[in-house]
C-alpha cells in the first residue's frame, strides 16, 4: 500500500515516470493512475507484467502512451474492468486507434444475441472491460462501442444501478473522482509539499552565516507521510477491532448453547458474590 501512496503523491507532483513507477510497482496493485504522467509505453508495460490483477485504469492525459502501451494492459490483465482514457489531443488519438483492442474477439458465433453468449465464447479483446470513461469520445466512437462492445458502459453517471438494472457503478467509474482518491484521501498534503521545479543556484557560503538544516528528501517525506496516517488511523482501526470481537463474541454466545449456559452460569456466579 505504501508504494501506491507514493506513487499517487509522485503523479501529484508531477514526477511519475516509467523510472518511478517500475521501481514501486507491485503484484498485488488493482487500480492503477498515471494519468497526466511522463509514463511511456514501456513503463506501462512493465507494470502491466508485474500487476496482472489490475482491474482499474487511468492512463488519460497521457501524452506518451499509444495503442502499443494500451494493448500490453488489455492482454496481461484479463481482470480490467474500468479503463479511463482520452484527455488531451494525443490521448484522444490513441484512444479512438485502441477501439479495436477493446472489441471482444469471438470464437463462436453460433447464438443470436449477445447475452446469450457464455463466457468461453469471448477469446480475446478486453474480456472483462464492463466501464470506459472517455469524457470527450466523439460520435463515431460512441456507436462503434454501443455496437460492437455492447457491455460497456461508456461515462457512467453516479446512479443505484447501471443500465441493467442489476449493479451499482463503481466510484472508480466516476470521472469526477480521481481514480486514487481512496489511496491518499487520509494523507495530509502538508506533509508531502514538494515542487517538481528544478533546483535553484546555490550561493557560495558564508562562513559568519549559519548554514540552513539540509532539506528533507522527497521519499523521505513519503515515509514520514505515511507513517504518520498510520499512526493516526491505528486507534479507529483498534476500536473496530474491539467492535468487531465483542460482536462475535455475542453472535456467538447466541448459537452456542453450552457457551450461553456457561456464560449465564458465570454472570449468577457474580450476582451471587456480590449478594
Amino acid at each position: 500500500m505504501i508504494q501506491l501512496a507514493i506513487m499517487s503523491i509522485a503523479r501529484r507532483k508531477s514526477l511519475l515516470n516509467d523510472k518511478v513507477l517500475t521501481s514501486l510497482a507491485e503484484s498485488s496493485w488493482q487500480i492503477l493512475d498515471i494519468s497526466g504522467s511522463d509514463v511511456t509505453d514501456a513503463g506501462l508495460a512493465t507494470v502491466a507484467n508485474v500487476c496482472s490483477n489490475l482491474r482499474a485504469v487511468d492512463i488519460s492525459r497521457c501524452e506518451k502512451i499509444t495503442t502499443a502501451g494500451v494493448s500490453e494492459i488489455v492482454c496481461h490483465c484479463p481482470s480490467l474492468e474500468i479503463l479511463r482514457c482520452g484527455g488531451c489531443p494525443r490521448s484522444e488519438v490513441t484512444a479512438r486507434r485502441c477501439l479495436n483492442l477493446l472489441k471482444p474477439k469471438l470464437n463462436a458465433l453460433e447464438e443470436d444475441s449477445w447475452e446469450e453468449l457464455d463466457t468461453l465464447d469471448i477469446g480475446g479483446g478486453a474480456e472483462s472491460l464492463r466501464w470506459l470513461v472517455w469524457p470527450m469520445i466523439d460520435d463515431k466512437s460512441k456507436v462503434t462501442l454501443a455496437v460492437e462492445c455492447p457491455r460497456v458502459t461508456v461515462n457512467p453517471q453516479p446512479s443505484l444501478f447501471d443500465l441493467s438494472g442489476y449493479s451499482k457503478v463503481p466510484i472508480e467509474a466516476l470521472s469526477s473522482v480521481p481514480l486514487d482518491h481512496s489511496v491518499v484521501e487520509d494523507i495530509d498534503p502538508k506533509t508531502w509539499a514538494v515542487s517538481a521545479a528544478p533546483p535553484r543556484a546555490v550561493a557560495p557560503a558564508n562562513p559568519n552565516v549559519p548554514s540552513a538544516p539540509p532539506e528533507i528528501p522527497m521519499a523521505e517525506r513519503f515515509r514520514l507521510a505515511y507513517v504518520e496516517r498510520e499512526a493516526r488511523l491505528a486507534p479507529k482501526r483498534a476500536k473496530r477491532e474491539r467492535q468487531r470481537r465483542r460482536r462475535a463474541e455475542r453472535d456467538y454466545m447466541m448459537v452456542d448453547i453450552d457457551a450461553r449456559s456457561v456464560a449465564l452460569a458465570a454472570q449468577a456466579s457474580r450476582n451471587l458474590r456480590k449478594s
